[in-house]
């Protein structure tokens, strides 16, 4: 059986297209629990009316992605648990093709699929993640041709994107679920991580098919998103980075805001997210703050670092060889060759 989660907030715009997708899997052995972060919208109402054999969690107030998704997983009774964000549309048997690349390779502990641009299939939003040496991650090929690519129906991955994920329980057990203490970004790639070294493997199911309305809830960018994004990435590699590359993370990150810096002054890339949407000043505070938050929040993470390596099955050197595996550069990561006009 499979559990799939969705969190939800403010999303009743969305959860329509999603719910419908659901109902038409030709894999049909699965519950869906959808966690309401405090919604005003009248999300809670739609769900209670219009769906009324899903089980509906309601939160008092707003506890984001990681906790949400962890709110669920208490109450799931799956083998597998499915993580699926609300502003999503899966072809019909993309369920179907996740369970059976999990099916068939038992030491696989996350099975990721292809996440498209809404509207565009060919256009692909995420394969798997990649990560950077400061900790940063993004998705595998995103904005590319997926005709172009060429790739196997299964590839294997570092991780896959929390968008739309298939994790093994008995690989949860192990590691557990999100971080709470992220809030919200990155927890995919920390729970990936935390996976892998405990001797999981990832494989990506390409013909899996996910199309996604990119930061549908969240949005593109805000500082809020800056700051979430620039705290945690500090944290995933605090938890996961073996010590060669963690002794490193305090260089390379500075070697990203000097680019990111350039990008925004440009109005490259992302830059031109950047200009359009927050003040230099804004963005300024949003990263001084984040860099605080996560050295204050360094000794419980470095606690959970400790449990983490005292439990890996992998060596530091397998794990470097990963991460090296999957590396994206900081100028794909800003889209530095992506102009706008």
């Amino acid at each position: 059986m499979v559990s799939i989660i969705i969190v939800n907030w403010n999303g009743a715009h969305h959860l329509p297209e999603c719910l419908q997708s659901l109902a038409a899997q030709t894999y049909n052995n699965f519950e869906t629990i959808i966690v309401d972060n405090a919604s005003t919208d009248g999300s809670p109402e739609l769900i209670m009316t219009c769906y009324p054999t899903i089980r509906l969690i309601r939160l008092a107030t707003n506890t984001g992605f990681a906790t949400g998704n962890n709110k669920g997983f208490e109450q799931a009774n799956g083998e597998y648990i499915v993580v699926l964000n609300n502003d999503t549309r899966a072809e019909p048997d993309w369920l179907a093709r996740m369970v059976a690349v999990a099916e068939e390779n038992p030491e696989v502990g996350m099975v990721g699929c292809r996440t498209c641009a809404y509207g565009d299939r060919d256009i692909v939003d995420t394969i798997g993640g990649r990560i950077c040496r400061d900790g940063m991650s993004r998705g595998a090929y995103r904005s590319q041709s997926f005709a172009k690519l060429g790739l196997n129906p299964v590839v294997e991955g570092l991780y896959p994107s929390g968008c739309a994920a298939l994790y093994r329980r008995a690989m949860l057990d192990e590691t557990g679920f999100f971080d709470d203490d992220f809030f919200a970004y990155a927890e995919d790639t920390d729970l990936g991580l935390r996976g892998r070294l405990a001797g999981w493997r990832t494989l990506i199911a390409t013909g899996a098919v996910v199309h996604h309305k990119y930061s549908g809830t969240g949005g593109v960018f805000s500082p809020l998103k800056l700051y979430l994004v620039e705290r945690n990435h500090y944290w995933v590699a605090i938890k996961n980075f073996p010590l060669p590359l963690l002794a490193l993370l305090p260089f390379w990150t500075c070697v990203r805001y000097a680019l990111q810096f350039f990008v925004v002054l440009t109005g490259r890339g992302s830059g031109a997210e950047f200009r359009s949407t927050a003040s230099p000043t804004e963005c300024l505070f949003a990263l001084a703050k984040a860099t605080r938050d996560a050295l204050i929040g360094l000794p419980g993470q470095w606690q959970k670092r400790r449990r983490i390596y005292r439990a890996k099955r992998i060596s530091s050197f397998e794990m470097m060889r990963l991460i090296k595996r999957f590396h994206l550069s900081f100028l794909e990561l800003l889209d530095y060759n992506r102009t706008t006009g």
